[in-house]
């Protein structure tokens, strides 16, 4: 699949391109964008698979970036595209991430090794198949997953499983290159502007992700869960190095974490 009107792995952040694969249409159809009929037996056009539009080819290269995603299309909400699952929603953010991060601060905020602590993998996927089937229906409550670091492994994998990372691939140079910087006030200000850099949706989210931990940590005492910590915890899921050698993706790691500290520390002035 690839996004009309933008490069692969790209997400304008003014208008929303259509995520588009080659496609076989049973039956006679009509382009969407020219209004000619479609001719072949197999891979007669193109269709998004956001919102449906069906077009030739050719016709692909001038559509217009105004995807509209429809619910019926998005027929799944882990390892969606983050921007496709909150237009189609029409929400800021994913409501998993609402969910659990709801559930958590309900019951979870003094857990000892909150986060650090691994779920049962078996009811970690189970609550991501709820979410796939249920959406907004699905029920994390006590009663069906008594055990808080199911919701919290349930909530890293989300993250995980994006098919680009809260911290864009496009972002993520300059955020690097941010975390890199001796001077503190030269690195906030460096990866604040890396952040810009980021769909609306990316930014939410990870703000909002950021105002969370922030109050994991003040319930360090209990929880035994300070910035550090979660930075360990969160720096690899968050962001992923756009295809760089082992060695480099592995030096990276100790700078995701120190990012992912800045962050929680510094959520009300990065913002």
């Amino acid at each position: 699949m690839e996004r009309l009107g933008t490069d692969r792995g790209l997400v304008n952040i003014t208008a929303f391109p259509h995520l588009a694969s080659v496609h076989t249409f049973r039956g006679p159809h009509w382009c969407e964008y020219c209004a000619n009929f479609m001719w072949g037996l197999i891979a007669q056009g193109v269709k998004c698979a956001d919102c449906g539009l069906n077009v030739h080819k050719q016709c692909s290269k001038m559509v217009p970036n105004d995807c509209k995603p429809d619910l019926k299309h998005v027929k799944k909400v882990y390892s969606c595209d983050l921007t496709t699952l909150v237009k189609a929603h029409n929400a800021t953010r994913p409501m998993v991430v609402d969910m659990c991060i709801r559930e958590i601060e309900a019951r979870g905020l003094k857990s000892e090794g909150l986060y650090r602590v691994s779920g049962f993998s078996d009811f970690i996927e189970d609550v991501k198949l709820s979410f796939d089937r249920d959406g907004e229906k699905a029920d994390i409550s006590i009663s069906v997953y008594e055990d808080i670091n199911v919701i919290t492994g349930a909530l890293k994998l989300y993250f995980r499983d994006l098919p680009i990372p809260i911290i864009t691939y496009d972002a993520y140079p300059r955020v690097m290159e941010a975390a890199k910087l001796t001077d503190p006030d030269e690195r906030l200000e460096a990866l604040h502007e890396a952040l810009k850099q980021m769909p609306p949706a990316h930014c939410e989210t990870l703000r909002y992700l950021m105002a969370h931990l922030k109050r994991v940590t003040q319930n360090e005492k209990d929880n035994l869960m300070n910035a550090e910590n979660l930075g360990i915890v969160f720096g690899p899921t968050l962001m992923r190095a756009p295809d760089l050698d082992a060695m480099t993706a592995l030096n990276d790691i100790r700078y995701q974490r120190q990012v992912v500290e800045l962050l929680i520390k510094n959520e009300d002035i990065l913002f």
